[in-house]
């Protein structure tokens, strides 16, 4: 394979040509018309996927930037005629996009007669990565310190970035505490820095080597602040606290670090702030006259402007958000990123709560009536799932065919509380073949990137890719199990309400934090015990609790789904995962360490979903036992929560003999490292704690 760049003149202005040619196939060339950034990566692919075709002597593939009215930003047109393939975009991230599509076609259809033409442009504006950094961390935590390197290398930035682009992302935002004496040293202001020049020099090539790899990306990079946080060594100098002070000099320190970073930092699309936690003691109006005299005046007044961000958490009053933003000068629409369902968005895809509501209440003043310079951008957090493989495309369908309107232009997925940065799950001895937390979790990245790209895209597309993946043909039962294994932790976190980060882990059942408060004594447990299931209210109206239905003696409207109906579906998902796992017995390891492991997560979901089943279960039948008195409703509940027992041996089983322990929570009540590590394995004893509950 061969690469001749060709430059020739036309009105003065310079048209790159670069001639690809196949040695094999004669001199067929791929042509592409402008200067494209960032279309090196996907060309290389598409060459690769040549290679492998038999192609007619004829053929000819050209990739131009065009002025089409029916071309959105970042879409793209495939044209045939003949054996001359054409992709036309007005942008270069459309033009990649192009590209990676006409080579992911080739590749399923095996040569250029069965390429499918046509228009594609993107659901969402909006398709967006939130990425906590792992310095001054808003959840500190063991596990947080874990990514320090790994983040702080432009190595790992650019496998990330370059997943981003395959799957369609294009905004990442990067969070943390205080970003800002990371970036910049103020002249006004040069206590607020400890660091040498030395390691600022360091710093600033790091950021301007992440931001350039990510704009080639066609990826926006924001930096996310979380409002008035200073640091340590700038609030000693000066007598204030580091956190919620609002004098003067915070507010002069504060404007000056946005509008130096907008200056220091060509490649920056975008500043982010959140207002939450230490404005807690501010009115609304205050919040926003803040926000408006720190934020917005830095960006006013850098030397070009950058996109806005603006989370809507805590902010108390969405008429006085829309005031500064009324009379801001900020590049329209501004983005106010909305939690959905607060910290528990893999759930129900009905918005039940947002963030600092309780159920059923959700505010609806931030877009209604329809906002003119804002539009809303949904955040999906995860706080449910990091170390078990997921995928669910039919939930991401229904949660865009449910919660698309005219005043939203975007998605964000992320987690507040997890790093997908090192790997630090895996036991060594297994032998990974991956170096990336991202990259275990490559289905749920391909699922939510390429469905808010272009939802209507059909399962065939995540078929393929395992089949690609693993060299072999079975990707459809591959997929099939991972949608069923997938609906377990969406229906706990339905079924069992959580709010903020901690008040559920799906994954591990647990939750963590009891729902008066913060702390835990030594004979409480993270786990989610018997009892709690069956007082605990539900997050999806359509669910009734275990206590409310034994209380209505099983007699439950229509519309509503029932404990045991729930529980009926679950063991029904888990028999189907049971007999697709079937046809794969016998493989053995021939198709390396990552497809065994993958099948072991799908069967984990699968006896997870037969534990929440059985669990359910077990709770009407106490719960009835405790209203009614009768001895076989208190058999019942023994057996049921017996057979949950064998059902968490194997998850511990199979979890064990792949995964380490791990820290997991950390708070600033606990003192005992072991109440902060995970493991199934570890709950156990809560496990059979619900038997001797049950027999008391």
């Amino acid at each position: 394979m061969k690469i001749q760049n060709n430059r020739t003149v036309f009105n003065a202005c310079i048209l790159l040509v670069f001639i690809v040619g196949c040695e094999q196939k004669g001199n067929n060339p791929i042509e592409i018309s402008g200067d494209i950034p960032g279309i090196n990566n996907p060309i290389q692919s598409l060459q690769s996927a040549l290679q492998k075709q038999e192609l007619p002597s004829d053929y000819s593939i050209k990739i131009k930037l065009a002025d089409n009215s029916e071309i959105k930003s970042e879409g793209f047109k495939i044209t045939k005629n003949g054996n001359d393939i054409t992709i036309e975009s007005s942008g270069a991230s459309g033009l990649r996009y192009g590209v990676m599509d006409l080579t992911e076609q080739l590749l399923i259809k095996g040569n250029l007669e069965g390429i499918n033409p046509g228009l594609s442009n993107p659901t969402f504006d909006v398709r967006a990565i939130k990425f906590n950094l792992p310095w001054d961390a808003y959840r500190e935590s063991e596990s947080m310190q874990l990514h320090l390197s790994t983040c702080r290398d432009l190595k790992f930035w650019e496998a990330f970035l370059d997943m981003m682009m395959a799957n369609r992302f294009n905004t990442l935002s990067l969070y943390n505490m205080h970003p800002f004496h990371y970036m910049v040293k103020l002249d006004k202001f040069p206590e607020a820095n400890s660091f040498t020049d030395a390691e600022m020099k360091e710093w600033t090539a790091f950021w301007k080597g992440l931001f350039k790899m990510a704009k080639d990306r066609g990826v926006e990079v924001f930096i996310v602040n979380w409002n008035i946080v200073i640091p340590e060594s700038f609030a000693e100098k000066h007598g204030l606290k580091a956190l919620n002070d609002t004098s003067q000099i915070i507010k002069d320190y504060t404007r000056e670090s946005v509008r130096e970073v907008i200056n220091t930092y060509e490649d920056l699309a975008g500043i982010g702030v959140t207002l939450a936690d230490w404005m807690n003691r501010m009115t609304p109006a205050a919040r926003e006259d803040w926000i408006d005299e720190t934020f917005v005046e830095g960006i006013n007044t850098a030397n070009r402007k950058v996109k806005f961000l603006h989370r809507a958490v805590l902010s108390g009053s969405a008429d006085e958000m829309k005031r500064i933003l009324d009379k801001a000068d900020l590049p329209n629409p501004v983005a106010v990123e909305v939690k959905f369902n607060w910290s528990h968005g893999h759930s129900t895809p009905k918005l039940v709560i947002t963030h600092a509501s309780e159920s059923g209440q959700v505010n609806t003043a931030f877009w209604e009536p329809e906002p003119k310079n804002h539009k809303i951008q949904w955040m999906i957090r995860n706080e449910d799932f990091w170390i078990l493989r997921w995928g669910q495309p039919d939930f991401i369908r229904e949660h865009i065919a449910a919660n698309t309107a005219d005043y939203v232009n975007g998605y964000y997925i992320g987690s507040e509380g997890y790093i997908p940065a090192f790997e630090y799950f895996t036991k060594p001895e297994i032998g990974k073949t991956w170096e990336y937390a991202f990259e275990r979790q490559w289905l749920f990245y391909s699922v939510w990137g390429r469905l808010l790209y272009n939802s209507e895209t059909p399962d065939f597309i995540f078929e393929e890719q395992f089949n690609r993946k693993y060299n072999f043909y079975r990707g459809i039962e591959m997929l099939d199990a991972y949608k069923l294994a997938s609906r377990m932790p969406l229906r706990l976190a339905s079924f069992f309400s959580g709010t903020w980060d901690y008040t559920l882990y799906a994954e591990g059942f647990m939750a963590p934090v009891v729902p008066n408060g913060y702390g835990l004594d030594d004979k409480q447990s993270l786990f989610i015990s018997i009892d709690e299931l069956i007082d605990h209210k539900v997050l999806d109206p359509k669910y009734i609790s275990i206590k409310d239905f034994v209380s209505l003696d099983n007699d439950i409207p229509d519309e509503k789904v029932s404990p045991l109906q729930l529980a009926d579906e679950l063991d029904n998902d888990a028999n189907l995962i049971q007999e697709i796992l079937q046809g794969f017995e016998g493989d053995g390891n021939q198709y390396g360490v990552e497809y065994v492991q993958e099948l072991d997560d799908i069967a984990t979901w699968m006896y997870m979903s037969k534990y929440f089943a059985t669990k359910i279960r077990a709770g009407v039948a106490l719960q009835s036992y405790r209203r009614l008195g009768k001895s076989e409703d208190k058999a019942n509940a023994i057996k049921f929560l017996e057979e949950c027992l064998e059902h968490w041996q194997e998850v511990s089983r199979i979890t064990e003999a792949n995964y380490l322990e791990v820290p997991y929570f950390k708070g600033s009540t606990f003192e005992h490292r072991d109440r902060d590590m995970f493991s199934w394995k570890k709950y156990l004893p809560e496990v059979q704690r619900d038997i001797e509950v049950a027999r008391k």
